[in-house]
């Protein structure tokens, strides 16, 4: 990606997490929350559908990603098409809950990126719930080597991630990296793979 579109705080958690679906040879990554404005978003909302479609594309993975807003839907479909990644990436219009509860495949990386955060406190709590409730759903589907990408961290009270980051510490997860995004791998992860 040209360095135009910078990432901001999002580039180091980009670039890690690409390294690692290199070594893994990752094949399937989910992502809820799609990218709405495409790569005009590169420096707001992280534009993740597009990079790491771009990144699918060039190493014979697959990006599913999936949106409650048919208008998000609609608008990163158009990027989608305009960077020709519909061989490397799917957009879904669904609830992510049910989308993910009904994933039959294994999951190599997942992003959760959806329910948009903000500074009234009953939406943050619903918003972290929400993350939380999507890891629930697709839990049984990731593996040894599973990557695992939370946006929107670094924010009031935790940010989305505060209640899954909580559970998967619990359940045999490690923080790899804790910036404004949170990346996690398995804490049995042999560390000269990963880091």
């Amino acid at each position: 990606m040209p360095f135009k579109y910078d990432f901001r705080k999002r580039r180091d958690t980009f670039l890690k997490v690409m390294e690692l679906l290199e070594k893994s040879n990752a094949k399937t990554i989910i992502e809820t929350g799609t990218s709405r404005e495409g790569l005009k978003g590169a420096k707001s909302n992280g534009a993740a559908t597009i990079v790491f479609g771009k990144w699918a594309k060039e190493n014979n993975a697959f990006v599913h990603s999936v949106d409650i807003s048919m208008e998000s839907v609609k608008n990163a479909q158009k990027e989608v098409n305009r960077q020709n990644l519909q061989s490397a990436v799917k957009i879904y219009h669904s609830d992510s809950l049910e989308f993910l509860e009904n994933f039959e495949e294994r999951v190599d990386m997942l992003y959760l990126d959806s329910y948009d955060y903000s500074s009234d406190v009953d939406i943050q709590k619903k918003s972290q719930q929400h993350h939380l409730e999507e890891f629930k759903k697709i839990e049984r589907k990731l593996h040894e080597n599973s990557i695992v990408l939370i946006d929107d961290c670094d924010l009031p009270n935790g940010g989305k991630g505060k209640l899954v980051i909580e559970y998967m510490g619990d359940r045999g997860w490690k923080i790899l990296m804790d910036e404004y995004q949170v990346l996690l791998v398995r804490k049995n992860v042999v560390l000269d793979k990963v880091e």
